[in-house]
């Protein structure tokens, strides 16, 4: 795979976008990025948040944050707040100069427009274009499947002005009275067989409180508070596709004297061994199957985060992964090169073993530590070397050492001799094991003529391998993050928590170079030979934890075939 290109992306909406500009039809371009505070944002919507601030950056527009919050019961400050610090997290120095808001640091709202919203429901109903429906939701739902009119659809305007007044005054329970828009029972888009247009909700709201217990569905609320915002291009994943034909009739119903926005769908994003619905990720929350909202394995914005992915590369990977409008699934493989790509140029190399094996160097001076020069990283010589300290006991990862070497094999062996990476040669004499028989420790003696860098560092031999010095290794825990599930399409079939992967947290308490005791939460790791990592927020001073962001191959390429 190439690396992502740096110049802006090319595609049908730009396209719309562009002609718009160019027609004079707009003369400053105006996205939104509207979603519903009911859960965290997932890396689906990376793509949203990409496409809406790059085309507001690339045409030197706006792009609104806009909380879509008109459901009470399923909307929390919690998540106003999460999806808030996620989106500052992705595109602040990027596109924050393109960013819409109320006020500095507050989002708009949906909610904030529930008055106007109530005055164009008003004149839906003098036009005679809604009425007041007292069947219930399941009855409504059976008549719009059969095409039935309701027996109210012909009410009066003054009656279903009196009855709304009612509504918004809280007469009537829950459930009781719907408004609906009057279009058309016979349609063949079922979602103009006359929608419900506001619901009654005796609930506390997030934003409003009390002062409502009337709200309107996402179709009434959306296409006006993007006129209301003057939105230019209502860009929306392809199942609202079908909702577009009520937008438009909406907007058409009621008198409004200034431009309309025009809703344009494109393909979400679907990506493998992982599950982006809202509903289903909340199932993994409240089931305890993860550990919150933010656990590195999860799709979710501050879980990647968390795991160490970069705002860059995810903001990257969405920009350039294509707008479509036919519907795909992407391979993670993709997200993983991107990873990849970027760590193996910005990250700090360091020493760790996550599965320690002591190694006794037999001839090397037990009281003598000497300082070596490792490179910080090889593809940025501006990066430098750092000291490493080496002794005559070590630690070596046990996956390193085999006493019944298969063929090929050419790490430490018995009497086989590696490299130690930016030191010397050994051989192992010795194998020591306990009662039970396991490899406790290696006995070994280094070629003391062979230090790397040395005069004769030239001799060569076919295994590298990282090592620890035990006197100064630093005890780190490591959270070995892998792909929560076992299968591509998780969802496809079947309960979808049937293919958790068992094997997607390992943790063990890994040996460090020291200067890990140092490790800063803004720069990323590779734990030599091992993979990339990154500094947890539940590290301490001189206690760090560190998780797995990725392994530096992909180790499902073989189990895939």
């Amino acid at each position: 795979m190439t690396p992502l290109p740096n110049e802006p992306p090319s595609d049908f909406i730009r396209d719309i976008v562009a002609e718009d500009l160019r027609t004079g039809k707009h003369t400053k371009i105006q996205t939104r990025f509207p979603p519903e505070p009911n859960g965290y944002l997932h890396i689906g919507h990376t793509k949203a948040i990409a496409l809406n601030f790059g085309i507001a950056r690339e045409f030197a527009g706006l792009c609104n944050v806009r909380m879509d919050d008109t459901n009470p019961e399923k909307e929390e400050v919690e998540y106003v707040n999460s999806i808030m610090a996620d989106v500052h997290w992705l595109i602040d120095g990027w596109a924050d100069q393109n960013l819409n808001l109320k006020a500095p640091g507050a989002p708009f709202f949906a909610s904030d427009y529930f008055e106007p919203l109530y005055q164009f429901a008003l004149q839906l109903v003098r036009r005679g274009k809604a009425y007041i429906c007292d069947m219930s939701a399941e009855q409504t739902d059976e008549y719009r499947r059969i095409g039935r009119d309701s027996p109210q659809r012909d009410r009066s305007a003054e009656e279903n002005l009196d009855l709304l007044a009612r509504m918004k005054a809280g007469e009537f329970p829950d459930g009781t009275r719907t408004l609906r828009a009057k279009i058309d029972m016979q349609a063949p888009n079922m979602w103009m067989r006359d929608p419900v247009l506001y619901r009654i909700r005796h609930a506390v709201h997030h934003n409003t409180g009390t002062a409502w217990c009337i709200y309107p569905l996402y179709d009434f609320a959306h296409c006006l508070s993007d006129y209301l915002e003057g939105i230019t291009h209502s860009l929306c994943t392809l199942e609202f596709e079908v909702h577009r034909p009520l937008y438009e009739w909406i907007l058409e119903a009621l008198d409004l004297p200034n431009e309309l926005p025009r809703q344009i769908e494109f393909a979400r994003l679907n990506l493998t061994y992982t599950v982006m619905s809202k509903r289903k990720l909340k199932q993994l929350v409240e089931g305890g199957f993860v550990k919150g909202w933010d656990d590195p394995r999860l799709p979710t914005i501050s879980g990647m985060r968390r795991r160490g992915v970069t705002a860059s590369v995810l903001r990257a990977f969405s920009y350039h992964i294509g707008i479509t409008k036919y519907p795909s699934l992407t391979e993670v493989d993709a997200l993983e090169h991107a990873i990849r790509a970027e760590f193996n140029q910005t990250a700090q190399r360091r020493l760790a073993v996550l599965h320690p094996l002591k190694v006794v160097l037999t001839n090397y001076p037990e009281d003598q530590t000497e300082e070596l020069a490792a490179t910080n990283n090889p593809e940025d010589p501006a990066a430098g070397t750092r000291k490493v300290p080496f002794s005559r006991e070590l630690y070596i990862d046990r996956a390193d050492f085999m006493e019944s070497p298969v063929p090929k094999y050419f790490r430490l062996k018995p009497g086989g001799e590696v490299r130690l990476k930016y030191s010397y040669i050994i051989r192992c004499d010795e194998v020591l094991k306990d009662s039970l028989g396991n490899v406790v420790e290696l006995r070994c003696r280094a070629d003391l003529e062979s230090k790397s860098g040395g005069a004769t560092s030239n001799r060569k031999v076919k295994g590298t391998i990282h090592w620890v010095s035990a006197r100064h290794a630093l005890d780190a825990e490591v959270r070995l993050y892998d792909r929560l599930f076992t299968v591509p399409e998780p969802d496809a079939e079947g309960d979808f928590k049937s293919f958790l992967n068992p094997h997607s947290l390992e943790v063990v308490t890994a040996k460090c170079e020291p200067s890990l005791g140092a490790a800063r939460p803004e720069e990323r790791y590779q734990f030599e030979r091992l993979a990339y990592f990154a500094l947890d927020p539940d590290s301490h001073p001189n206690e760090p934890v560190f998780n797995r962001t990725i392994t530096l191959r992909d180790t499902w390429a073989k189990t895939a075939k």
